[in-house]
């Protein structure tokens, strides 16, 4: 054998020397278990994100791969686990049962039902961590998905594909605006498929719920049930009770869910309640996995940890089957701090906010939206015509009162323009002003915004705005109905149809003044 031969085969066998061995990789033994996280000895074959199955028939996800052993989350109580006791790795990524059979169901982070219903009915699975979408597959935003909130529907408005952050201190009602869109959606969804129009599309919503009490939970499932919203909904829960691997997982699981329906061509909004807490349970996974802690202890990758949640939401191209994800994140802040860490990171991901201001809310403004800080980055693309036509304009005239506001309280003499500007921007505030769980259809919601900022509300004193909305909105409800109807299926607003909306409000106003004029306890007409 000459030297170049001798010279080959020590390389051959030093490279070898380096490949793994081939041992038995798919079982291993529990090294130590503490706080819903197990290390693994012994899997040297398994991948991240794999299922792990304990010998009590526990299951966890592998998390961590490191040379001599494996991080793993128990996605269960955990605890009948041992140190000791033999684990398998189950052969595949952890996934979520998903399909039409979850709708009015309520599971927890492993697809298991927590609803007292039976099982579920899902013959198809998703793993809950993939690549999202790429920009081949998607096309822009540009169909409304209408939350029911004026505000919102008028200023800050929500496409279907879009992600907008929905950020506030705590108790400001940013979980009030997530339900009263849901309820919306099944309310449009009913009237959808009543009308038998084949061109309607129904949004189907996740909800899920992270670190929150069974207590807040159950109500909300009976408010669901009340309102016939379950009927087009999924709620999945990671809640305070479970452990933090639970709550980690939740949002993932929630998103496969939605990714099933935008792959089959459908709509679906996903709410996640809240990625505060979310942020927490992966922190606290971190450390027990002895993780570097960066900012405020958070492990480096907390960015990724929602920009691969986020990015998931989209509205596909129509070759690919044209669903959309749509995704409604929450955050809550602390003293309306919105540049600390976690919502800075949330704000950059997200297609705009909508800042819940605790001033606001305190002074009866509710929905308590500032519209300064608030923005949707898909704007009037997701928006109908008619709606551009009539609250162009609303946003700087909010702007300017808010800012006006501030300096008139100084003054005692105020010239007639600003006073007129202040009285419109007071107008606005109380027309925004609504009730929970009282979402407006699109049709009415354009007529009231026409009516103020045409000037029709300008004899009613300010502070009496707000009861002369609701009284025209009854009004038109009740005798209304077939306008309505008219400025819903045409969109947009012409001369024909602003001449009926002008002859509409002349009526309501001598309606409303006869009504005014009456002793208390009348009677009033309808």
């Amino acid at each position: 054998m000459g030297k170049g031969d001798e010279l080959l085969r020590q390389i051959r066998a030093e490279i070898d020397g380096l490949k793994p061995r081939a041992i038995e990789g798919n079982v291993g033994r529990v090294l130590a278990i503490g706080d819903g996280v197990a290390r693994i000895g012994g899997l040297s074959q398994i991948s991240l994100n794999e299922v792990v199955v304990f010998q009590d028939g526990s299951r966890g996800m592998a998390l961590n791969l490191e040379d001599d052993s494996v991080g793993v989350v128990v996605l269960s109580e955990g605890s009948q686990i041992a140190v000791g006791e033999e684990v398998r790795a189950g052969g595949s990524l952890l996934s979520m049962p998903v399909g039409m059979g979850l709708l009015g169901r309520a599971v927890n982070a492993i697809g298991q039902p927590i609803d007292g219903r039976g099982e579920i009915n899902a013959t198809t699975s998703y793993p809950i961590d993939k690549v999202a979408r790429g920009i081949v597959h998607r096309q822009s935003v540009s169909k409304p998905l209408q939350t029911g909130i004026m505000a919102i529907d008028s200023m800050i408005p929500i496409g279907r594909g879009q992600r907008e952050l929905i950020i506030g201190d705590r108790s400001t009602g940013k979980t009030a605006i997530a339900i009263d869109t849901i309820i919306n959606q099944a309310r449009l969804n009913k009237l959808g498929i009543a009308s038998g129009d084949k061109n309607f599309r129904p949004v189907y919503s996740i909800y899920v719920s992270i670190g929150q009490k069974r207590s807040d939970l159950a109500r909300l499932l009976q408010l669901l049930e009340s309102k016939g919203a379950m009927d087009y909904a999924v709620v999945v829960a990671g809640g305070a009770s479970e452990n933090a691997a639970g709550q980690y997982v939740a949002p993932y699981s929630a998103t496969a869910i939605g990714e099933w329906f935008m792959d089959n061509g459908m709509d679906a909004l996903i709410v996640y309640d809240d990625l505060s807490k979310h942020a927490v349970a992966y922190r606290q996974i971190s450390l027990i996995l002895k993780r570097p802690a960066g900012r405020q202890a958070y492990p480096g990758d907390i960015f990724y940890l929602h920009s691969r949640l986020l990015e998931r939401a989209a509205k596909l191209h129509n070759d690919f089957g044209g669903g959309s994800l749509t995704a409604l994140p929450i955050v809550e802040t602390q003293a309306g701090d919105v540049a600390a860490y976690i919502p800075t990171n949330i704000i950059s991901i997200t297609d705009g906010q909508i800042y819940l201001d605790s001033e606001l809310f305190n002074r009866g403004v509710r929905p308590a939206i500032a519209t300064g800080i608030s923005v949707s980055r898909v704007g009037s693309a997701a928006q109908i015509k008619a709606f551009r036509q009539v609250a162009g304009k609303i946003k700087l005239t909010l702007g300017q009162y808010y800012e006006m506001q501030s300096f008139a309280q100084f003054g005692s003499e105020l010239d007639q323009r600003t006073r007129q500007l202040l009285d419109d921007g007071a107008r606005i505030v109380e027309l925004f002003k609504q009730d929970q769980l009282a979402p407006r259809s699109a049709a009415l919601q354009i007529f009231l915004l026409w009516s103020v900022m045409g000037g029709h509300f300008g004899e009613i004193d300010v502070s009496e705005t707000h009861g002369a909305v609701r009284h025209m909105e009854e009004w038109l409800l009740s005798m209304q109905q077939p306008l309505l109807e008219e400025i819903a299926a045409k969109g947009e607003l012409n001369d024909k149809l602003e001449k009926k909306m002008l002859a509409a409000a002349e009526q309501w106003k001598k309606i409303h003044s006869h009504d005014r004029a009456q002793p208390s306890g009348t009677a009033k007409t309808c």
